[in-house]
């Protein structure tokens, strides 16, 4: 874990480039450090593996103040990824990759090993490239050579200060996907500066927007886009960003949470006065006991019924598709579409009802995040 507490970088004792700044990066997580320019995310960075001190307060790995570790120990155990890769031009692939494990006098057929399996898992088989020069090789190539390189001594960190910012949109997405991918496989702990939101939300378990050297928001993508800290937060991010990343949205999200409930041992006489009192054309049927969402009575299956004293159980209808809260609205509108759904319900993990999804309540949440048009 990366613990940075009340920290603060000033130059020429004047300029406070980064603020009392507090924050926690938790193992296995991917972090996403963005802001304007000058807003202190590279300073940030920096200071965790000490190419920079902070001019006050604390930075922690591990629980241990980073200024106890000497820094070419620390660094061995901190993979650092830049957008200018800084290959060396006159060593192989292999050798490139194989910095780190060679200053650490790690073994010739250990080195050897983790270079070929490195290679294999970036997508660059030894066969074919260890014995390549940088100069053979394209932009994104270097990258992934680059990214070998930072993993190559098993680090618990690695650093990537916008690490593919220079590449063109096709290669950029391709190596964000294997990011992605290796950060997965490997569950390593990434703190990634960039000053593209796209990126960040494809790519953040977290993100931190920074301001004049503050964290105005650290939250999930899917946070920060539903519920912006501020102003500064909403215009950072866009307008109606959201709409660009619908999986984001869930069926919680757009759920009603004033449905009208009965139990199942109340009679067809006391539904009707329900739906009348309420103006509710259906009621949800849940267990008095534990809240339990057991149906649905709508008034097609009262209209036809004459005796008003049978039991809302004997009249409701039971085979009704249950959807989670955290179930992507994507998948929501596939269901409902499919099936022809009029009434949705949303149910916890104990089948507790939370919330309802109608074609209305749909319709209002998209109306509020959907791109506006011009008025003419």
């Amino acid at each position: 874990m990366v613990e940075l507490k009340n920290v603060r970088k000033t130059y020429d004792n004047k300029t406070d480039v980064v603020k009392n700044l507090d924050l926690i990066i938790n193992d296995g997580e991917l972090v996403v450090l963005i802001g304007e320019s000058g807003c202190g995310k590279t300073t940030t960075m920096q200071m965790i593996n000490r190419l920079i001190d902070p001019s006050d307060g604390v930075i922690l790995l591990n629980g241990k103040d980073i200024r106890e570790i000497p820094k070419t120990e620390l660094r061995k155990n901190i993979g650092y990824v830049i957008q200018d890769i800084g290959l060396f031009p006159h060593w192989t692939i292999a050798q490139n990759i194989a910095t780190v494990p060679n200053l650490c006098k790690k073994s010739k057929e250990k080195i050897d090993q983790k270079v070929r399996s490195l290679m294999e898992t970036i997508g660059l088989p030894y066969d074919q490239y260890a014995k390549r020069y940088p100069r053979e090789l394209s932009g994104g190539q270097k990258q992934r050579i680059g990214v070998a390189r930072a993993l190559a001594n098993d680090p618990e960190l690695i650093l990537m200060d916008e690490p593919f910012s220079a590449l063109d949109p096709i290669t950029r997405d391709q190596l964000q996907d294997e990011l992605l991918r290796l950060h997965d496989e490997l569950k390593i702990t990434i703190v990634f500066v960039t000053h593209d939101i796209d990126e960040a939300i494809k790519l953040g378990d977290k993100i931190a927007i920074m301001q004049d050297g503050h964290i105005m928001q650290l939250d999930t993508p899917e946070e920060i886009l539903k519920n912006p800290a501020n102003e500064f937060i909403s215009s950072f991010i866009g307008a109606n960003r959201i709409w660009k990343t619908p999986d984001m949205l869930k069926a919680g999200d757009v759920m009603r949470k004033d449905m009208i409930t009965i139990t199942p041992e109340r009679t067809v006489s006391q539904a009707i006065e329900s739906m009348r009192k309420h103006g509710a054309p259906v009621l949800a049927v849940i267990e008095h006991k534990n809240g339990e969402f057991v149906g649905l009575l709508g008034t097609n299956r009262i209209r036809t019924e004459s005796d008003l004293e049978k039991k809302v159980r004997d009249l409701m209808k039971t085979d009704v598709r249950k959807l989670s809260f955290d179930m992507p609205l994507t998948e929501v509108m596939r269901l409902r579409a499919e099936r022809d759904i009029l009434y949705s319900p949303v149910v916890d993990a104990k089948d507790k009802l939370i919330g309802i999804i109608t074609n209305t309540s749909i319709v209002n949440v998209l109306s509020q995040i959907m791109p506006g048009k011009e008025e003419y």
